[in-house]
Protein backbone atom coordinates (compact mmCIF):
# COMPACT_ATOMS: atom_id res chain seq x y z
CA UNK A 1 0.00 0.00 0.00
CA UNK A 2 2.92 2.39 0.59
CA UNK A 3 4.05 4.34 -2.43
CA UNK A 4 7.54 5.54 -1.54
CA UNK A 5 8.08 7.04 -4.98
CA UNK A 6 5.10 9.39 -4.57
CA UNK A 7 6.21 10.44 -1.10
CA UNK A 8 2.71 9.73 0.23
CA UNK A 9 2.49 8.14 3.65
CA UNK A 10 0.07 5.58 5.02
CA UNK A 11 -0.89 5.21 8.66
CA UNK A 12 -2.59 2.13 10.05
CA UNK A 13 -4.72 1.55 13.15
CA UNK A 14 -5.18 -2.17 13.84
CA UNK A 15 -8.24 -2.84 16.04
CA UNK A 16 -10.50 -5.64 17.20
CA UNK A 17 -13.56 -3.44 16.74
CA UNK A 18 -16.08 -2.35 19.39
CA UNK A 19 -14.56 1.06 18.80
CA UNK A 20 -14.53 3.80 21.42
CA UNK A 21 -12.93 7.22 21.84
CA UNK A 22 -9.55 5.62 22.49
CA UNK A 23 -9.56 4.03 19.03
CA UNK A 24 -10.88 7.21 17.44
CA UNK A 25 -8.02 9.20 18.98
CA UNK A 26 -5.58 6.83 17.26
CA UNK A 27 -7.36 7.30 13.95
CA UNK A 28 -7.29 11.08 14.33
CA UNK A 29 -3.58 11.05 15.05
CA UNK A 30 -2.94 8.77 12.06
CA UNK A 31 -4.95 11.18 9.91
CA UNK A 32 -2.94 14.17 11.17
CA UNK A 33 0.40 12.50 10.46
CA UNK A 34 -0.25 10.67 7.17
CA UNK A 35 -1.72 11.16 3.71
CA UNK A 36 -3.91 8.06 3.96
CA UNK A 37 -5.32 6.06 6.88
CA UNK A 38 -6.15 2.36 7.01
CA UNK A 39 -8.18 0.84 9.87
CA UNK A 40 -8.47 -2.90 10.37
CA UNK A 41 -11.26 -4.54 12.38
CA UNK A 42 -10.66 -8.17 13.25
CA UNK A 43 -11.38 -10.11 16.44
CA UNK A 44 -8.30 -12.30 16.42
CA UNK A 45 -9.15 -15.77 17.78
CA UNK A 46 -5.54 -16.89 18.21
CA UNK A 47 -4.75 -14.28 20.86
CA UNK A 48 -7.52 -15.43 23.20
CA UNK A 49 -6.55 -18.09 25.71
CA UNK A 50 -10.09 -18.11 27.10
CA UNK A 51 -12.84 -19.40 24.80
CA UNK A 52 -15.57 -17.65 26.78
CA UNK A 53 -13.76 -14.31 26.51
CA UNK A 54 -13.54 -14.74 22.73
CA UNK A 55 -17.22 -15.62 22.48
CA UNK A 56 -18.32 -12.61 24.54
CA UNK A 57 -15.98 -10.08 22.96
CA UNK A 58 -18.20 -7.28 21.55
CA UNK A 59 -18.73 -7.30 17.79
CA UNK A 60 -20.25 -4.08 16.47
CA UNK A 61 -19.06 -3.75 12.88
CA UNK A 62 -21.87 -1.55 11.57
CA UNK A 63 -21.49 0.89 14.45
CA UNK A 64 -17.70 0.82 14.08
CA UNK A 65 -17.89 1.77 10.41
CA UNK A 66 -20.32 4.58 11.26
CA UNK A 67 -17.96 5.92 13.93
CA UNK A 68 -14.98 5.84 11.57
CA UNK A 69 -16.92 7.74 8.92
CA UNK A 70 -14.60 9.59 6.57
CA UNK A 71 -11.73 9.79 9.09
CA UNK A 72 -10.13 6.75 7.40
CA UNK A 73 -9.63 6.03 3.72
CA UNK A 74 -9.80 2.25 4.05
CA UNK A 75 -11.58 -0.09 6.47
CA UNK A 76 -10.52 -3.74 6.35
CA UNK A 77 -12.83 -6.15 8.20
CA UNK A 78 -11.97 -9.66 7.02
CA UNK A 79 -13.48 -12.94 8.19
CA UNK A 80 -11.49 -15.49 10.17
CA UNK A 81 -11.44 -17.70 7.06
CA UNK A 82 -9.89 -14.91 4.99
CA UNK A 83 -7.16 -14.20 7.54
CA UNK A 84 -6.51 -17.83 8.48
CA UNK A 85 -7.45 -20.09 5.54
CA UNK A 86 -5.47 -22.70 7.46
CA UNK A 87 -4.75 -22.58 11.19
CA UNK A 88 -1.58 -20.53 11.88
CA UNK A 89 1.45 -22.47 13.08
CA UNK A 90 3.95 -19.65 13.72
CA UNK A 91 5.72 -19.76 17.06
CA UNK A 92 7.66 -16.70 18.17
CA UNK A 93 10.15 -16.06 20.94
CA UNK A 94 9.81 -12.43 21.92
CA UNK A 95 11.99 -12.82 25.00
CA UNK A 96 11.29 -11.34 28.40
CA UNK A 97 8.96 -8.57 27.16
CA UNK A 98 6.43 -11.32 26.37
CA UNK A 99 7.06 -13.69 29.26
CA UNK A 100 6.14 -11.44 32.20
CA UNK A 101 2.79 -10.04 33.39
CA UNK A 102 0.24 -10.59 30.60
CA UNK A 103 2.50 -13.22 29.09
CA UNK A 104 2.53 -15.18 32.32
CA UNK A 105 -1.20 -14.73 32.99
CA UNK A 106 -2.33 -15.46 29.41
CA UNK A 107 -0.17 -18.21 27.88
CA UNK A 108 -0.03 -17.95 24.09
CA UNK A 109 -1.63 -14.50 24.03
CA UNK A 110 1.36 -12.58 22.71
CA UNK A 111 2.20 -15.27 20.17
CA UNK A 112 -1.32 -14.73 18.80
CA UNK A 113 -0.77 -10.97 18.78
CA UNK A 114 2.45 -11.46 16.82
CA UNK A 115 0.69 -13.73 14.31
CA UNK A 116 -2.04 -11.24 13.44
CA UNK A 117 -0.06 -8.00 13.62
CA UNK A 118 2.68 -9.41 11.40
CA UNK A 119 0.08 -10.40 8.81
CA UNK A 120 -1.60 -7.00 8.89
CA UNK A 121 1.62 -5.00 8.67
CA UNK A 122 3.00 -7.16 5.86
CA UNK A 123 -0.25 -6.94 3.91
CA UNK A 124 -0.75 -3.18 4.30
CA UNK A 125 2.88 -2.05 4.69
CA UNK A 126 2.07 1.21 6.49
CA UNK A 127 4.73 3.75 7.26
CA UNK A 128 3.31 4.07 10.77
CA UNK A 129 1.10 1.84 12.94
CA UNK A 130 -0.70 3.31 15.94
CA UNK A 131 -1.39 1.54 19.25
CA UNK A 132 -2.76 2.71 22.60
CA UNK A 133 -0.52 2.68 25.67
CA UNK A 134 -3.16 0.95 27.78
CA UNK A 135 -1.65 -2.13 26.12
CA UNK A 136 1.89 -0.98 26.95
CA UNK A 137 3.34 -4.49 27.05
CA UNK A 138 1.73 -5.34 23.74
CA UNK A 139 3.50 -2.39 22.13
CA UNK A 140 6.84 -3.74 23.37
CA UNK A 141 6.00 -7.15 21.91
CA UNK A 142 4.99 -5.68 18.55
CA UNK A 143 8.20 -3.67 18.36
CA UNK A 144 10.20 -6.83 19.03
CA UNK A 145 8.19 -8.69 16.38
CA UNK A 146 8.92 -5.94 13.86
CA UNK A 147 12.62 -6.13 14.71
CA UNK A 148 12.76 -9.90 14.34
CA UNK A 149 10.71 -10.00 11.15
CA UNK A 150 12.37 -6.92 9.61
CA UNK A 151 9.10 -5.03 9.28
CA UNK A 152 9.85 -1.39 8.61
CA UNK A 153 6.58 0.13 9.87
CA UNK A 154 7.16 2.55 12.74
CA UNK A 155 5.20 1.62 15.85
CA UNK A 156 3.63 4.75 17.35
CA UNK A 157 2.46 4.57 21.00
CA UNK A 158 -0.41 6.88 21.92
CA UNK A 159 -1.58 8.01 25.38
CA UNK A 160 -4.33 6.21 27.28
CA UNK A 161 -7.75 7.77 26.82
CA UNK A 162 -9.92 7.63 29.93
CA UNK A 163 -13.57 7.79 30.81
CA UNK A 164 -14.67 10.87 32.80
CA UNK A 165 -14.36 8.76 35.97
CA UNK A 166 -10.74 7.84 35.16
CA UNK A 167 -11.31 4.29 33.95
CA UNK A 168 -9.07 3.45 30.98
CA UNK A 169 -11.24 3.12 27.88
CA UNK A 170 -11.59 -0.48 26.73
CA UNK A 171 -13.94 -2.41 24.49
CA UNK A 172 -14.57 -4.64 27.51
CA UNK A 173 -15.98 -1.72 29.49
CA UNK A 174 -19.30 -2.10 27.70
CA UNK A 175 -19.70 -5.50 29.39
CA UNK A 176 -19.65 -3.85 32.83
CA UNK A 177 -22.88 -3.12 34.66
CA UNK A 178 -23.44 0.51 35.64
CA UNK A 179 -22.36 -0.25 39.19
CA UNK A 180 -19.27 -2.16 38.02
CA UNK A 181 -18.38 0.69 35.67
CA UNK A 182 -18.34 3.19 38.53
CA UNK A 183 -16.50 0.78 40.83
CA UNK A 184 -13.85 0.12 38.18
CA UNK A 185 -12.77 3.78 38.41
CA UNK A 186 -11.03 2.80 41.65
CA UNK A 187 -8.28 1.09 39.64
CA UNK A 188 -6.97 4.38 38.28
CA UNK A 189 -7.59 6.18 41.58
CA UNK A 190 -5.51 3.66 43.51
CA UNK A 191 -2.67 3.79 40.97
CA UNK A 192 -2.58 7.58 41.14
CA UNK A 193 -2.63 7.56 44.95
CA UNK A 194 0.25 5.09 44.99
CA UNK A 195 2.49 7.81 43.54
CA UNK A 196 2.79 9.28 47.03
CA UNK A 197 5.28 6.50 47.83
CA UNK A 198 8.82 6.29 46.50
CA UNK A 199 9.73 2.80 47.77
CA UNK A 200 8.83 -0.18 45.58
CA UNK A 201 7.70 -2.29 48.50
CA UNK A 202 5.46 0.46 49.85
CA UNK A 203 3.90 1.04 46.44
CA UNK A 204 3.13 -2.64 45.91
CA UNK A 205 1.75 -3.05 49.42
CA UNK A 206 -0.48 0.01 49.05
CA UNK A 207 -1.89 -1.02 45.67
CA UNK A 208 -2.52 -4.64 46.64
CA UNK A 209 -4.08 -3.63 49.96
CA UNK A 210 -6.33 -0.95 48.46
CA UNK A 211 -7.49 -3.17 45.59
CA UNK A 212 -8.38 -5.82 48.14
CA UNK A 213 -10.70 -3.36 49.91
CA UNK A 214 -12.91 -2.76 46.86
CA UNK A 215 -15.98 -5.04 46.69
CA UNK A 216 -16.12 -7.01 43.46
CA UNK A 217 -12.39 -6.62 42.72
CA UNK A 218 -10.02 -9.55 42.32
CA UNK A 219 -6.37 -8.69 41.66
CA UNK A 220 -4.66 -10.77 38.97
CA UNK A 221 -1.33 -8.97 39.37
CA UNK A 222 0.32 -5.67 40.13
CA UNK A 223 3.90 -5.37 38.93
CA UNK A 224 6.46 -2.61 39.07
CA UNK A 225 8.63 -2.92 35.98
CA UNK A 226 11.38 -1.18 34.09
CA UNK A 227 9.70 0.86 31.36
CA UNK A 228 12.14 -0.37 28.69
CA UNK A 229 12.79 -4.01 29.57
CA UNK A 230 9.53 -4.72 31.48
CA UNK A 231 11.58 -6.70 33.99
CA UNK A 232 10.44 -6.47 37.65
CA UNK A 233 11.70 -3.56 39.73
CA UNK A 234 12.57 -3.78 43.41
CA UNK A 235 14.78 -0.68 43.69
CA UNK A 236 13.15 2.38 42.13
CA UNK A 237 16.37 4.42 42.20
CA UNK A 238 18.21 1.87 40.08
CA UNK A 239 15.99 2.45 37.04
CA UNK A 240 15.60 5.45 34.78
CA UNK A 241 11.95 4.63 34.01
CA UNK A 242 9.51 2.69 36.19
CA UNK A 243 5.94 1.71 35.34
CA UNK A 244 3.25 0.04 37.38
CA UNK A 245 1.12 -2.54 35.57
CA UNK A 246 -2.13 -3.90 36.94
CA UNK A 247 -4.82 -6.36 35.95
CA UNK A 248 -8.03 -6.57 37.96
CA UNK A 249 -11.15 -8.67 37.56
CA UNK A 250 -14.22 -6.51 38.09
CA UNK A 251 -16.80 -9.22 38.50
CA UNK A 252 -15.98 -11.47 35.55
CA UNK A 253 -14.48 -8.70 33.37
CA UNK A 254 -10.69 -8.50 33.18
CA UNK A 255 -9.37 -4.92 32.97
CA UNK A 256 -5.80 -3.65 32.60
CA UNK A 257 -4.19 -0.31 33.31
CA UNK A 258 -0.79 1.19 33.98
CA UNK A 259 0.88 4.22 35.49
CA UNK A 260 4.27 5.89 35.15
CA UNK A 261 6.22 6.51 38.36
CA UNK A 262 9.38 7.98 36.88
Amino acid sequence: MCDAASGRTLGMVPTMGALHEGHLSLIRRARAENDSVYVSIFVNPVQFNNAEDLEKYPRTLDEDVRLIGDSADYVFAPSVEEVFPVPPTEVYDFGTVASVMEGASRPGHFNGVGVIVRRLLEWVRPHKAYFGEKDYQQIAVIREMCRQCRILSEVIPCPIVREPNGLAMSSRNRRLSREEFETAANIHRILEESKQFSNAGEISHFVENEIGKVPGFKLDYFQLADSATLLPVTDMAAHEGVMGFITVYVGSIRLIDNVCYR
